[in-house]
């Protein structure tokens, strides 16, 4: 009878000269791929102008990398970064951390709602998060290949022994492996994985962009309940022992109100005459309020 797992999986899938080709990299560069041809299957069933599409790419590749990184050196290491500003720049030395490039996301979507299509950012999230549930599964494997995020120890016969000591054992050390643990990357990849289709049928089954805010109520919905789902078999982050601490009612309260009215409010909008003219030119606090609770999923642990 099986005990538990014990994963010897290599980080790396090869490496050329002094640079290693890993399967966390590759599995994001595939979720990112497929994403980006659904876009293009969305831009072209709304019949979008192309140019709109290219410049979404920019401005999220931007926001994610930027917020990324400067959410790495903020939130983790304020006073060594902020005494070495040059070494923000190093991005190839490693350190990025999602809940920043969450945030540079969302104020990368401001700027596009405003510059370029004029539309509100609910409306560009309906699209964005479409895909997001398929790349947050990827990501979630590469995880896996790299032996982190892992869950408490458990003697459930599908736990996973990782190796603790990942970089001594690449290096030619024995393996030194951790108690059987919950492998949480891929109870939240199957999650997110579930999040994605649900997404897909409502927005090409539906036409749910149709009615702006509720694919992305549906989306957040989804993705606050896998983070609780898997909250309890986690160890708490760092930034949550930091500068982030919290009560769980209220990252229930933040998390769920917002993408409940993201959820109702456009339904009840869409048939009254003047509904999209209204949506569009919503006061920006409609906007922070949706926006919110996207990057509270995230970021709550």
């Amino acid at each position: 009878m099986l005990d538990f797992i014990t994963w010897t999986a290599d980080p790396a899938i090869f490496t050329i000269g002094s640079r290693e080709i890993r399967w966390y990299g590759l599995a994001f560069a595939i979720g990112f791929a497929i994403g980006y041809m659904i876009v293009e299957r969305m831009w072209k069933k709304e019949g979008l102008p192309p140019a709109w599409i290219d410049s979404l790419l920019i401005y999220t590749m931007l926001g994610t990398v930027i917020g990324a990184r400067l959410g790495h050196c903020l939130f983790y290491a304020p006073e060594y970064y902020l005494a070495n500003p040059i070494e923000i720049f190093k991005i190839w030395e490693g350190g990025l951390a999602s809940h920043g490039g969450t945030l540079g996301i969302i104020i990368a979507i401001y700027f596009y709602s405003k510059r370029v299509s004029h539309k509100s950012m609910l409306w560009a999230f309906d699209k964005l998060v479409v895909p997001t549930g398929l790349v947050a599964a990827m990501i979630r494997l590469g995880n896996l290949m790299n032996h982190e995020i892992y869950g408490h120890s458990t003697d459930l016969p599908w736990g996973f022994r990782f190796i603790d000591n990942l970089h001594a054992w690449r290096m030619g050390a024995e393996p030194i492996f951790t108690a059987p643990s919950h492998p949480t990357q891929l109870y939240e990849a199957a999650c997110y994985l579930v999040t994605f289709a649900i997404c897909m049928w409502l927005y090409f089954k539906k036409e749910a962009w149709k009615k702006q805010g509720l694919i992305f109520g549906v989306f957040m919905i989804c993705v606050f309940g896998s983070r609780l789902s898997v909250q309890n078999i986690r160890p708490k982050p760092m930034i949550q022992k930091t500068i982030l601490p919290r009560h769980r009612s209220i990252k229930f309260f933040i998390t769920i109100l917002p993408a409940f009215l993201a959820l109702v409010k456009p339904v009840s909008t869409m048939a009254k005459p003047g509904c999209i003219k209204n949506t569009i030119n919503a006061p920006i606090s409609t906007h922070i309020v949706s926006t919110a609770a996207y990057f509270s999923s995230i970021v709550v642990p």
